[in-house]
């Protein structure tokens, strides 16, 4: 009688902890904060705002004229794109004669999401300004789109944009730092995007080849990658090549200066 009870309090307790786990679960999922409501929230606030910056410049820019288009990720590839947080990024695109978008073709925003269904946003300052800017007049007015606020329906549209960026694959060495062997390594950083980044890293040290390193990352990954031939005594600086097939990589080679021993 005794195991039966025992038993039968098991029991009860683990379709109490499922229970627990599909509500916990359910909330998570049926959050009303998703990737497609931002993605439309994100632009049409921002156009608004921009169109602004662009008054007070004395520019005439319409939010309809920019076609802003976004893609938001939720902390990297591997977590759900639902839920509020400050670990939202969205890379934004639009069009403005006088200023042209980078190689890759957009702006990264950082954007910290509250439970009220409003946002918190900013971008890079290279295609945004910074904090104050001056104006027509030659006032120092509050820059509209430095950081800004919005908000999104809800239960608006949830269907899937359709909008996609390529991860941006960035160097993030500043320095060759050579092994006790010789050989050399360089630090890599794939960003937000759509499937992550694939192609190879070549090194040359002056007419030495160090070798071409392939390359396959998620989004939001750094990685160290090795080259396998060491440094010829004396090389000073070392050029790297990096070639994409998924991602966008750095547009021309980048060099950096070995540092001395000792």
């Amino acid at each position: 009688m005794r195991r039966t009870i025992i038993a039968l309090l098991v029991a009860l307790l683990v379709v109490a902890g499922l229970g627990v786990a599909a509500v916990a679960g359910g909330g998570s999922d049926s959050s009303a904060i998703t990737r497609a409501r931002l993605e439309r929230a994100l632009p049409a606030t921002f156009a608004n705002l921009y169109a602004q910056q662009a008054a007070l410049q004395g520019r005439h820019l319409t939010p309809e004229s920019l076609k802003a288009t976004a893609m938001c990720d939720k902390h990297g590839p591997d977590v759900a794109d639902v839920g509020p947080g400050g670990d939202w990024v969205c890379l934004m695109s639009w069009q403005d004669p006088q200023v042209p978008m980078p190689p890759e073709g957009y702006g990264k925003f950082e954007l910290n999401v509250h439970s009220n269904a409003c946002f918190t946003a900013g971008g890079p300052t290279k295609l945004t300004g910074y904090l104050e800017m001056t104006d027509v007049k030659g006032n120092t007015v509050t820059n509209p789109v430095f950081e800004f606020d919005g908000c999104f329906d809800p239960k608006g549209d949830n269907s899937p944009t359709g909008h996609s960026f390529p991860s941006l694959l960035s160097v993030t060495s500043t320095i060759v730092a050579p092994k006790p062997d010789g050989t050399v390594t360089l630090g890599l950083g794939c960003g937000t995007g759509a499937e992550g980044c694939v192609g190879t890293v070549d090194a040359m040290a002056g007419t030495t080849d160090l070798g071409t390193v392939p390359i396959t990352m998620k989004e939001e990954e750094l990685r160290t990658v090795a080259f396998p031939t060491p440094l010829p005594a004396g090389t000073t600086e070392v050029v790297f090549t990096v070639k994409t097939k998924t991602g966008v990589g750095p547009s021309s080679p980048v060099t950096l200066s070995v540092q001395p021993s000792g």
